[in-house]
């Protein structure tokens, strides 16, 4: 089951950010800059998670994937669409 997830950056490096969003690119729904949505299966949140974690420099770099619980509401603003049923906006 997909479920929504959203990944965030802090890349110190300008060629290492640059592969990082072209891999998130291939997975996410939307995003801005460092942080993006996506919604993935365990499988494939872990494969991503390999894809982005052999990417990035562990020692200056920090990566965020964070499950969005369904059960609990949540807060946007700007200018979006609701692309989900379930209480989520695309913001663009």
């Amino acid at each position: 089951m997909n479920r929504p997830i959203v990944i965030a950056y802090d890349i110190s490096k300008n060629k290492l950010r640059k592969r990082v969003y072209k891999i998130l690119n291939q997975w996410r729904i939307n995003g801005q800059k460092s942080v993006h949505e996506c919604r993935l299966d365990i499988r494939q949140a872990e494969e991503l998670f390999i894809q982005i974690n052999n990417t990035v420099d562990q020692k200056t770099d920090k990566v965020l994937m964070a499950w969005l619980d369904n059960h609990r509401k949540m807060f946007a603003c700007g200018v979006g669409k609701n692309i989900i049923k379930q209480k989520a906006w695309h913001i663009s």
